[in-house]
């Protein structure tokens, strides 16, 4: 599959000089995945942003005018994928949240609490059953590569898929859980 400025329209068209063929986005799949795993240190949470970078290549959103290398192109739309994400899950925390009423700094025990632990357990049924409620192809390569953390290579040789189609899955399982 191609990206071509036709396929967006004559103005898109005038405005991006180079298509990007959806082979060479993915030949750097792995550069990308491995830079977000190094800012991000989560595997999961980098394949999902490195997905990310690919649907705002083919929906448009990023248009290759080719005054850098493509690698250089998608490493920069990746930063700006992490950047978001880091400022989106920024919390307002504060110390002056943990200070009770004289100011003294308020000091709580390291572990869950049995109430927390309730919901802990509550949340990982409830998600267990979404889970299972999945459509068979995104039900499995959850089930193998994140449940059982298998590696890629195994759940793609157990489901008789390319290593594209099991990221993809992966992040189309990831959408539904969390919709």
């Amino acid at each position: 599959m191609t990206v071509t400025a036709a396929a967006f329209g004559p103005a898109f068209s005038a405005a991006v000089p180079n298509a990007v063929s959806w082979h060479e986005m993915v030949s750097h799949r792995s550069y990308l995945v491995r830079f977000a795993q190094r800012k991000l240190h989560d595997p999961m949470l980098a394949e999902d942003v490195v997905h990310d970078v690919f649907e705002a290549v083919l929906s448009g959103r990023a248009a290759f005018a080719g005054r850098s290398a493509l690698r250089s192109w998608l490493t920069a739309i990746l930063k700006n994928k992490i950047v978001d994400l880091v400022r989106q899950r920024a919390g307002t925390d504060s110390l002056d949240d943990e200070h009770d009423d004289e100011g003294a700094l308020a000091i709580e025990c390291p572990h869950a609490q049995p109430d927390q632990l309730a919901e802990q357990r509550e949340y990982l049924a409830l998600t267990l059953q979404r889970i299972a409620a999945l459509p068979a192809g995104l039900r499995d390569v959850m089930h193998l590569r994140v449940l059982q953390d298998q590696p890629t290579e195994a759940v793609c040789r157990t489901l008789a898929i390319s290593e594209e189609n099991l990221f993809v899955r992966l992040h189309r399982a990831r959408k539904q859980l969390l919709s």
